[in-house]
């Protein structure tokens, strides 16, 4: 009986973790076998899941299964672990004896018995040991025989020599295999699903109910349906699944291609709205200009024909009042001849004052009441046909062409005219804020960090970081223009002489302040009573100011777009000076400096 004593390792069927005898067996995905207790608990507390063998670490936490395979092989072995021998699986313990091993095997016999010859494989699994356990095919033992000590150990032999062979060598390929087992779980080869019912592998498809089933599922219940192998139903569906991955591709493809189409729409959207912007805005601005043209060619021409009518009136009406005053005397004269007792006298006075004294002929004299505005509302009559044109063809075929093409003139006649009452103007030192720092050439002035010491005389601002300029205006047309480049807050415009530079200081026109003023980079805002926002569609980075003193005017311009922004209407009684106001520099972000920058005029 020695014989038989070494054919499994009884360190094969141990779990690495409590060293017994599998109970429960589950498979890692590395590969190894633990107690399905054993593995749980070692899990458990523990942040990362890792194999105790390998040190394999799992991302996620894997779902174990109990291996039923190997838990039938550790069922079926055990009882066969002896305490004698180097950790070897033996027939029997130490001491047992030969009669009590084959009375041990006489009760298990029965299910170690091959099944009888011509009987399929699959009829034999009821017994205990899985189904590519079962012994070979050998002379069959009659039911009435009593097997004797010679046959049971042949027996013995052939039971250890296929266990051996099956579970530390399984066979490569079978038609009926289903799952390799090492000692320490799965072997490194794919494995078969198993019938739930039958425990062999689904190797057949019914297409009658679209299923996957085992042989013997074939046999009683499928038999009159189609079926086709496993293998040849994927061959099948792997064709459509070429299909289905080409047409998946392609619809992909299709897909991509209406994004980037969208994209482009959007962008070929952004273009339009930039143009669109430009362009009505450049439309519109040019009727805006047009009309704010004529209006103010309107006041400045009623406004002379004014005068000079009243220049005619006053000279008519001096002319009469002269001939009036003649006719008067002679009608003193004439009423004096009447009451006079000289007849003499009276003949030869009145020789000479009967005829009337030469005057002039006033009949057809009148007053021009001729305004003279017709020819300016014809002009501008001739510039909204114009804009109407404009507008009916943008609104057929959009903005096509370049924004300009679309202006109804050029160069605005105002900005033109304005640019030649260009003057000279530079800092006063004298009134800036300590904080404010001036070039040297007094063309530009920018807000510091530090107050600086200077002498606080009458004329410098000690509260509102700003500074005057030195020129005064007095009477006239001035004009000037300002680089505000992209600084985020600034104040532009005049301020009468007596305005009160010390302490707090309110903004209005009331007070003395004609200005334009910017905050937070987009706020726009004129300081006239309670300060007005407005929105300026086109951010200025350059501003002009034109001051017409006798009409009382102080209008801002955007120079780049040649627009104008606002026009005060007020009435000066002492000198003008201008005003500059680059703000404090807000850590950085407000650091730029105003710039006064000379003026084009050959536009």
């Amino acid at each position: 009986m020695a014989l038989y004593g070494s054919f499994l390792s009884d360190e094969q069927f141990l779990c690495s973790i409590c060293l017994d005898v599998f109970t429960n067996p589950s498979t890692t995905p590395c590969g190894h076998s633990f107690c399905l207790s054993c593995i749980t608990k070692y899990w458990d507390g523990s942040k990362v899941c890792q194999c105790p063998l390998c040190k394999k670490t799992f991302q996620k936490r894997p779902e174990l299964q109990i291996s039923r395979t190997l838990r039938e092989i550790t069922e079926q072995v055990r009882p066969l672990k002896g305490g004698g021998g180097a950790g070897r699986w033996k027939l029997g313990g130490k001491g047992t004896t030969t009669d009590e091993l084959v009375d041990e095997l006489q009760k298990k016999l029965p299910h170690m018995l091959p099944p009888p010859t011509g009987t399929d494989e699959a009829q034999s699994t009821d017994g205990p040991l899985p189904t590519f356990l079962s012994l070979p095919a050998s002379p069959p033992i009659m039911a009435s025989s009593v097997p004797t000590d010679s046959t049971i150990a042949a027996l013995i032999q052939t039971h250890l020599q296929k266990l051996n062979s099956q579970v530390l060598q399984p066979p490569k390929s079978s038609s009926h295999y289903r799952r390799r087992f090492t000692v320490c779980g799965a072997a490194n080869t794919s494995s078969i699903a198993l019938c739930e019912v039958h425990h062999r592998g689904l190797t057949l498809y019914c297409k009658t109910d679209q299923v996957c089933i085992c042989p013997q599922c074939e046999v009683l219940d499928h038999q009159d349906h189609d079926t086709v192998t496993v293998k040849e139903k994927w061959m099948e569906d792997e064709a459509q699944l070429r299909a289905s991955e080409q047409e998946i591709q392609e619809m992909i493809s299709q897909r991509m291609k209406k994004i980037e189409e969208i994209r482009q729409s959007v962008a070929k959207l952004q273009s339009a709205v930039e143009r669109e912007t430009a362009g009505s805005v450049c439309l519109f601005s040019a009727l805006f200009s047009a009309i704010e043209h004529a209006q103010a060619e309107l006041m400045e021409v009623m406004e002379m024909n004014q005068r000079a009518a009243k220049h005619q009136a006053d000279t008519m009406i001096r002319q009469l009042e002269l001939e009036v005053e003649e006719l008067q005397k002679r009608s003193f004269i004439l009423s004096t001849l009447t009451q006079s007792d000289d007849h003499v006298h009276c003949v030869k006075t009145f020789s000479m004052l009967s005829a009337p004294p030469p005057t002039k002929d006033w009949s057809g004299v009148s007053v021009n009441l001729d305004l003279g505005t017709v020819p300016i509302y014809k002009s501008l009559a001739a510039q909204v046909e114009k804009f109407q044109n404009a507008l009916k063809n943008i609104a057929e075929t959009g903005f096509l062409a370049s924004p300009s093409e679309h202006s109804l003139i050029r160069v605005q006649p105002r900005v033109k005219k304005i640019q030649d009452y260009a003057v000279n103007v530079t800092l006063d030192p004298g009134t800036a804020h300590p904080r404010l720092i001036l070039s040297e050439d007094l063309k530009s002035v920018r807000c510091g960090d530090r107050v600086q010491q200077l002498p606080d005389n009458l004329e410098r601002f000690d509260k509102v970081v700003c500074v005057l300029g030195k020129e005064a205006i007095s009477t006239g047309r001035h004009y000037w223009e300002v680089d505000v480049g992209g600084k985020t807050d600034w104040d532009l415009g005049v301020v009468r002489q007596s305005i009160n530079r010390k302490g707090k200081i309110e903004v209005t026109p009331e007070n003395g302040y004609w200005f334009l003023s910017l905050r937070d980079k987009n706020k726009y805002a004129f300081r006239n009573g309670p300060c007005r926002d407005f929105q300026m569609n086109l951010r200025p980075h350059k501003i002009g100011i034109f001051v017409d003193f006798n009409k009382g005017q102080v209008s801002f311009y955007n120079v780049d777009a040649k627009i104008h922004i606002y026009t005060f209407n007020d009435t000066f009684s002492e000198n003008l000076f201008p005003f500059f106001s680059p703000c404090t520099n807000k850590s950085g972000k407000n650091d730029g400096a105003l710039i006064i920058i000379p003026v084009n005029t050959t536009e």
